[in-house]
């Protein structure tokens, strides 16, 4: 479904992405903003506008300047807060929101910029616990639609080109924060018993992480799995959902995180999980139901918890049914846009 044209004179909310590279915070917008255009009415700022919410510019800024009825401006990042805070205090009539996932201290600029929002949205109780005022707490949701599991799992498998039949995956950008070598060594232990799996790594490699990268396929070719571990690089939106249709299991490794929408991603494609303890795992992973939690970084705990499943494909194909049935319950699109679109109201 394409953008309806932009109108200033009918603007609510707008909606900056303001950051060139493709990360988890423009994947989460991207998702919600179609889905809140149905509730409010709502144009996009900035790169990798999604289709179904009206598109603007900075030139458009213009247009809104002087008007009496206020306009939301919803960040979710520094820099969008800064602009946000600047153009108000130039005269734009914004109510400023920041939705917070981080699970972490603050920097001094951060807390700053979030003394001055209207209204906080956080991801999770975690998050919220982080910040120095009241947080609405709003946990992100998937659009089960787009990301639904394959009609033949083992037909999408097979046009990955790898050996074996099944996959198990981690995504997200390479580096140590992901957790990507702590998969890439539980990986080298558990391919040579398991010849039915192969291992993917989706998720882009920037010039700072190439030497990490180069490690963890240092790693790889000393174990002899070059054929077995594959890491992509960055793809295409479509191409990632293909790869999360095409596992069996999902590895969520992640050493910290704001939320971790790969969590509900290949939960939502119906995949069985085994997630590190990081983000928002402990509220989405049902213990030995939709998912085993271990501790971040213990490559030994990883391998305990995914063997099992690597042993029973059967076992964890139902979990993956079991996870796809918790998302569409708890963790839905509609669910998120319903719950921003409220704090939107309070404010205006």
């Amino acid at each position: 479904m394409q953008a309806e044209p932009f109108s200033a004179g009918d603007l609510d909310v707008i909606v900056p992405n303001l950051h060139r590279r493709y990360s988890g915070v423009t994947a989460t917008n991207r998702m919600v903003a179609p889905k809140l255009a149905k509730l409010v009415r709502a144009a996009w700022l900035g790169s990798y506008a999604p289709d179904g919410i009206a598109r603007m510019h900075a030139r458009d800024l213009l247009k809104v300047w002087g008007r009496r009825r206020p306009l939301i401006w919803h960040a979710r990042r520094n820099d969008e807060m800064i602009i946000g805070v600047i153009l108000r205090a130039l005269g734009w009539p914004l109510k400023l929101v920041f939705t917070s996932a981080a699970q972490r201290h603050h920097s001094w600029i951060t807390r700053w910029l979030i003394r001055r929002m209207d209204a906080i949205i956080a991801t999770s109780d975690i998050s919220a616990s982080y910040l120095k005022r009241e947080a609405v707490v709003v946990t992100h949701g998937v659009d089960t639609e787009v990301y639904e599991p394959p009609a033949d799992r083992a037909a999408a498998f097979a046009e990955s080109g790898l050996p074996g039949k099944y996959a198990i995956g981690c995504f997200g950008r390479v580096r140590a924060q992901k957790g990507s070598d702590v998969f890439v060594a539980a990986m080298c232990r558990l391919l040579p018993r398991y010849p039915d799996f192969s291992a993917v790594l989706v998720g882009a490699v920037t010039p700072e992480q190439m030497p990490f990268a180069s490690d963890l396929k240092k790693q790889i070719a000393a174990a002899g799995l070059e054929q077995r571990i594959v890491i992509t690089g960055e793809l295409d939106i479509a191409d990632v959902q293909r790869w999360y249709q095409r596992l069996t299991i999902y590895a969520f490794t992640s050493r910290n995180e704001g939320f971790g929408l790969t969590l509900i991603e290949a939960m939502a494609v119906g995949a069985a999980l085994v997630a590190a303890r990081a983000g928002a795992a402990e509220i989405v992973v049902e213990e030995g139901v939709t998912g085993r939690l271990v501790p971040p970084g213990d490559v030994d705990a990883l391998v305990a918890a995914l063997e099992p499943l690597m042993q029973d494909p059967e076992a964890a194909r139902v979990m993956g049914e079991r996870a796809r049935t918790r998302v569409m319950e708890k963790f839905s699109l509609e669910a998120e846009a319903e719950k921003i679109a409220a704090v939107y109201r309070g404010l205006v």
